[in-house]
């Protein structure tokens, strides 16, 4: 129970309490906050004012110095936020650091060290090989989690505009390349993964330090553009079709508040390698939303993705690749067995050969200027209770200097 006014079906209520930087129109300094209800907690101020051991990690306006400081201070910030929460005595001195949250602007929440981008959902890689005529799955995938860097800068939080990129383009049909806007512009719906403890450099990170290591989990939508990806991806992959914007949710779930989203993951056949094995099950049973121009468009289930994230860390630094502060990992698109659960307007469309609705009467294959695409999940949370990661909000630009699509 809290002396605040909570709603039960509030997706940030006690259970929840995700970390996020803000600022507001009377004071534009960014501060750390934690989301609770219709509110925001200012954190910075509530720990200077209270004199909070932790006060000092809370004043560069971003979360980096709370991640590097590791799971024994993760757990006395919460702690103390939820007591301040919820024993009457803390009220008066509280109360003054409560911010509505609709009134706020959210900043990027972390620096971004390094970005890695997976290739994990066992369904969107067979629907990939099918719309490609590739087969069902590369020889390789089921032995290791498929990923590769991207481009830590291009990183942006929820409601920065993502401009249409331009760049090379070879349809199968054509005899050379030619250059301008995507014309197959599309999106991602995938769950990120935030690192706060480094790692040394040369020393492999094992699966089971998982929670040692990675702070909380948000949303991203990793912006695609598929003709100029189906161009330049050979032989080494994803480069300018990917780097043009990255949008994570504005709002850092804690591993903590996820104890009771974890499941078992699919099984895995082969058994993985030694160092992808782990005791613990690391899966997460989120649900996803996609909403196209508001018109919910798919609900991809994260709980049937094929690699964890405790495999995903393993693999990364299996290496002697470290982990930096501020390291952000995502899971890959995120699809079930279901027309309705697809994460890709590639994989919704059958790579356009298929238009899905998007209501009034309108349809889509990929996206227009104009659209925007809203990605939301919430997960299981305590006494029934559903954990909320707020939303990845995007609207699509039309390519600098314009240029015929």
């Amino acid at each position: 129970m809290s002396w605040l006014e909570l709603a039960g079906d509030t997706p940030f209520g006690l259970g929840n309490l995700p970390y996020g930087v803000f600022s507001t129109g009377d004071d534009p300094r960014r501060r750390v906050g934690v989301a609770v209800g219709e509110q925001v907690l200012d954190l910075s101020a509530a720990a200077g004012a209270t004199g909070a051991p932790f006060a000092g990690l809370l004043t560069a306006g971003v979360l980096n110095p709370l991640l590097a400081a590791g799971p024994s201070v993760w757990a006395q910030v919460r702690e103390q936020v939820r007591e301040w929460l919820t024993e009457p005595r803390h009220a008066d001195r509280v109360r003054p650091h409560l911010v509505p949250r609709v009134g706020i602007t959210s900043h990027l929440p972390f620096e971004v060290a390094d970005y890695v981008d997976f290739y994990s959902s066992e369904q969107h890689a067979i629907n990939a090989g099918r719309i490609f005529g590739a087969g069902e799955l590369p020889p390789n995938w089921k032995h290791l989690p498929i990923g590769y860097h991207g481009r830590a800068g291009t990183v942006v939080v929820s409601g920065t505009p993502v401009v249409r990129p331009s760049g090379q383009r070879k349809p199968r049909a054509a005899e050379v390349p030619s250059f301008g806007p995507s014309k197959l512009l599309d999106i991602e719906a995938e769950v990120g993964f935030v690192v706060g403890v480094p790692s040394e450099h040369g020393r492999p990170v094992p699966a089971g330090e998982f929670g040692r290591h990675v702070f909380g989990v948000c949303l991203v939508n990793d912006w695609s553009a598929r003709d100029l990806q189906g161009w330049e991806a050979q032989p080494l992959g994803p480069f300018l079709s990917k780097s043009f914007a990255t949008s994570v949710s504005p709002w850092v779930v804690p591993l903590a508040a996820l104890e009771h989203a974890r499941v078992a993951p699919p099984p895995q056949v082969p058994e993985p390698f030694e160092y992808l094995r782990v005791a613990e099950p690391w899966g997460l049973d989120l649900s996803l939303e996609i909403r196209l121009n508001g018109h919910l468009v798919a609900s991809p289930p994260f709980a049937t993705h094929y690699w964890t994230a405790a495999q995903q860390m393993a693999h990364l630094t299996v290496n002697g690749a470290s982990l930096r502060t501020g390291d952000l990992y995502a899971s890959g698109t995120v699809t079930g067995p279901e027309k309705d659960q697809r994460g890709s307007l590639l994989e919704l469309s059958w790579g356009g050969r298929e238009p899905f609705a998007i209501g009034g009467g309108a349809s889509r294959t990929f996206l227009e200027d104009g659209d925007e695409v809203v990605l939301g999940a919430t997960a299981p949370g305590p006494d029934g209770a559903r954990i909320g990661f707020g939303e990845v909000r995007g609207e699509v630009l039309p390519a600098v200097g314009g240029g015929a699509l």
